[in-house]
């Protein structure tokens, strides 16, 4: 990993909401994330910051003319929000 992604990294600190059966429903589950150190609650907190440093707009969002059966393919949502990459 280069210097720069190494600093872009460290200023990761993302909060993760996720409903797997959609909001409204029981089963919520809320997860932190920092990377460089990797740390918080998620789960394999080590991959998923690797992973993120690999993808260069992992937030993008999907152009109006794609479809995706990951976002219309069920009930299941995400909210994440923090600083990622210092933004």
């Amino acid at each position: 990993m280069s210097v720069l992604a190494a600093i872009l990294l460290a200023s990761t600190s993302l909060h993760i909401t996720v409903w797997p059966n959609g909001p409204g429903h029981p089963g919520v589950k809320t997860y932190t994330l920092r990377c460089s150190p990797a740390g918080g609650t998620l789960p394999r907190a080590t991959t998923a910051c690797a992973r993120l440093a690999r993808l260069a707009h992992p937030f993008a969002a999907t152009p109006k003319d794609t479809a995706c059966t990951q976002i219309y393919g069920g009930p299941q949502q995400a909210l994440v929000t923090g600083r990622f990459r210092g933004r």
